[in-house]
């Protein structure tokens, strides 16, 4: 599979594509018109951070929990199932004069949902997208090729990006138009449309792993999965240093309230042009090498927001740093290449929940941060921190398997 074209002949691809295009969009609108409320209603950077990316947190209750039901719930069923529990969670933030206390809790209840969602989304897609065999084969050298998954992936990335261009471009007319909680029940309508696609789209699929979800099984493929070094790191990399800088963004509210959204959308246009590029454009012998780079792009242009800019100056600044999101597409390639058919949901699961876990942390550490000196100093702290972490783990990308220790193969055999 080696276009983009290739994707949407395959007959399961586009009703998924669709379903996630109408949650993103639905998410996108959410997001921003909820931290708005919450900004309104108490006035605290911490608060509107947490509206957007705290829900998160609750990922690493699911991701130690309830991910083995990546693998062993019927694709088609949770994902429409998921998507109308956030419908109707939406829904209900909507209603006037609910307390921000009762607003959170349901943010954490639809964080512990999608903490085992975005392993079935991804466990599905890997499935439906048969893994081309040289990234299979690609042995450590890391120059695997150009996977069905990773072109997928990076489809649904640009589809996110375009989603959250547009989104939050609307979001904002439809906050200062008419209410934040207009613009929530919009969410919500869009959330039941992804809902009904794909219970309408997608085929019947049996669970890709035989027996009962429980606390056990999530704790062994985990250790299981965490039994190789360089899935480890692997997984460090998808995690920290991108959480970091998701920090940075929960923060774009209380730096310029009236502009959020355009910060918003720019950074989105970054990410776009990061996965064409990291998805389309570059061969995988150089995508591997890109890894390090791409997350140093990601946090090296906010520190500028140590000096306060204006809102245009902040605009560029993002979009050039959301170029580096590409780097997740690229370490998410060779994950895919060291894990076994049937932990495909999980790993994947365990990477999107560790993920947005890193991301909740980030947000409030950003918000706690800018509560006691201001948003931009904040987002420079954070941005730093990106940095650090990143050359910490740099040196052990190229050797991360020791002399003796089993293979990736072995690994994921035994």
């Amino acid at each position: 599979m080696r276009s983009y074209s290739d994707l949407f002949r395959t007959r399961e691809f586009t009703p998924l594509f669709l379903s996630s295009c109408f949650r993103a969009a639905a998410s996108t609108v959410s997001g921003l018109a909820l931290a708005t409320l919450v900004y309104r209603a108490t006035g605290s950077p911490l608060l509107t951070a947490l509206s957007m990316f705290g829900p998160s947190l609750a990922q690493v209750v699911g991701a130690t929990t309830m991910l083995s039901a990546a693998d062993r719930l019927p694709p088609r069923a949770t994902v429409a199932g998921i998507a109308l529990a956030f419908g109707a969670g939406t829904a209900v933030m909507s209603i006037p004069g609910i307390p921000v206390w009762t607003i959170f809790a349901l943010l954490l209840l639809l964080g512990l949902i999608q903490s085992f969602g975005g392993g079935v989304l991804w466990g599905l897609l890997n499935e439906i997208l048969a893994k081309d065999a040289n990234s299979a084969n690609s042995g450590n050298g890391g120059d695997g090729g150009n996977s069905g998954y990773l072109l997928g992936r990076s489809v649904f990335n640009m589809m996110h990006g375009i989603a959250q261009i547009t989104g939050y471009g609307a979001g904002g007319v439809l906050v200062a138009l008419l209410s934040p909680r207009v613009t929530l029940l919009t969410a919500a309508a869009l959330y039941l449309a992804a809902a009904v696609v794909a219970r309408l789209g997608l085929t019947r699929r049996a669970p890709r792993a035989l027996g009962r979800p429980s606390i056990a099984t999530t704790w062994r493929t985990n250790a299981r999965l965490f039994s190789s070094r360089e899935r480890r790191t692997l997984y460090l990399l998808l995690w920290i240093p991108n959480g970091l800088i998701v920090g940075c963004e929960s923060l774009f509210v209380s730096y310029a309230p009236s502009r959020a959204g355009a910060l918003f959308a720019f950074a989105a246009f970054g990410m776009f042009v990061g996965d064409v590029t990291t998805g389309r454009l570059l061969p995988p012998r150089l995508r591997a090498r890109l890894g390090i780079p791409f997350l140093l792009l990601l946090a090296t242009p906010y520190l500028v927001f140590v000096l306060r800019p204006g809102v245009a100056v902040a605009a560029a600044a993002v979009a050039v740093a959301s170029i580096g999101f590409g780097s997740s597409l690229m370490q998410q390639e060779r994950l895919v290449a060291l894990i076994p058919d049937e932990l495909s949901g999980h790993a994947l699961g365990l990477h999107t929940a560790g993920m947005l876990t890193m991301q909740g942390a980030s947000a409030a550490l950003a918000g706690g941060v800018a509560q006691l000196t201001s948003p931009g100093t904040a987002m420079t702290v954070m941005a730093v921190a990106s940095i650090a972490v990143t050359l910490t783990l740099a040196p052990t990308v190229g050797g991360v398997r020791a002399k003796g220790e089993p293979s990736e193969s072995e690994l994921s055999l035994n």
